[in-house]
């Protein structure tokens, strides 16, 4: 009688692990491919509506109404969903972190400094240099290189981003309170993209809005309660506004951004924010009738062309 072989359920056991740590690897999206140029519509459209939001609303409050509208349409939808919930503390934590530097802190920043009359040139060739500062810190941090192609593509959008921003400034557009702030805002979105690459894990879309746009609306309740009268006029254009910038920005562009600084190079991501200023001068012109120069068309040619050349890196 021969023996009972054991060799099969231990192989379809392996197996069954095997599969199981498969499932649980996180894998990118199909979407994917079409973020970089959805993210970019939306980001850059973004201005237009704040601007227009922010001739009915203080800055700050604008904000708290922001992201409580944000949780009043995405809490019941997470009761309806029921999506998976991060499983341990530190992931909890990571997701707050990366919700109070990049949607608390740098819009806290942005949308004072525009609801304060900063200069709005200074505030965009500061912030443009956000990818070249990601391309610094990212070898360091996550060991991601960035080759020589990538290099002449940041330098390139850098310019272009620069010759719009510049295009549509006139000279006494530029303050010191807007360059400061702009600073300021540069590191706190650098700073949240570096630790969204660093420790950032597969969470939910909706999981993560709610975490993130929490902890930033209370960030920017708590600067409004002492700082401004929380009053606001409640007009079509400005309900169209909050309406845009809560779902375009907040929760679509959002994730769209963390999901490509996750899945891919940090820098090939960031690298899209140089096409935000010919964006947002396009929206802009549409919306608000700005003036569109000639220059400005040179501009978004140069920085097209440099974040092509880094996405091909």
């Amino acid at each position: 009688m021969k023996p009972r072989s054991t060799d099969t359920p231990i192989a379809d056991a392996d197996l069954s692990k095997i599969d199981a740590r498969a499932v649980r690897t996180p894998r990118a999206p199909r979407w994917l491919p079409l973020a970089p140029w959805l993210f970019v519509a939306l980001w850059g459209g973004g201005y237009a509506p704040v601007k227009i939001g922010l001739m009915y609303s203080e800055p700050l409050f604008f904000l708290v109404l922001r992201y409580a509208c944000v949780l009043a349409l995405l809490v019941p939808a997470y009761f309806v969903v029921r999506p998976p919930l991060p499983k341990t503390g530190r992931a909890w934590l990571h997701l707050a972190i990366v919700g109070a530097l990049i949607q608390g802190a740098y819009f806290v920043l942005t949308n004072f400094a525009i609801g304060l009359g900063a200069s709005a040139a200074g505030l965009g060739i500061v912030l443009a240099l956000q990818p070249i500062l990601v391309a610094l810190i990212m070898p360091r941090v996550t060991g991601e290189g960035v080759s020589r192609r990538a290099w002449i593509g940041l330098a390139l959008g850098l310019i272009g981003a620069v010759i719009v921003i510049s295009s549509k400034a006139s000279a006494n557009n530029v303050t010191l309170f807007g360059v400061v702030t702009a600073f300021a805002g540069l590191l706190f979105i650098t700073a949240g993209t570096v630790w969204e690459k660093r420790f950032g894990s597969s969470q939910h879309p909706i999981v993560a809005s709610i975490v993130q746009c929490g902890v930033a609306g209370l960030i920017a309740l708590a600067l409004a309660l002492p700082l401004e009268t929380l009053q606001v006029q409640w007009t079509w254009p400005f309900a169209i506004s909050l309406g845009y910038l809560v779902i375009g920005n907040s929760i679509v562009a959002m994730t769209l951004l963390l999901a490509m600084v996750r899945y891919g190079q940090a820098t090939r991501a960031s690298a899209l924010l140089f096409l935000v200023p010919p964006c947002s001068a396009g929206f802009a012109w549409l919306l608000l009738d700005e003036p569109f120069p000639l220059l400005a068309l040179v501009g978004m040619v140069a920085a097209g062309t440099g974040v092509w050349l880094v996405r091909g890196a």
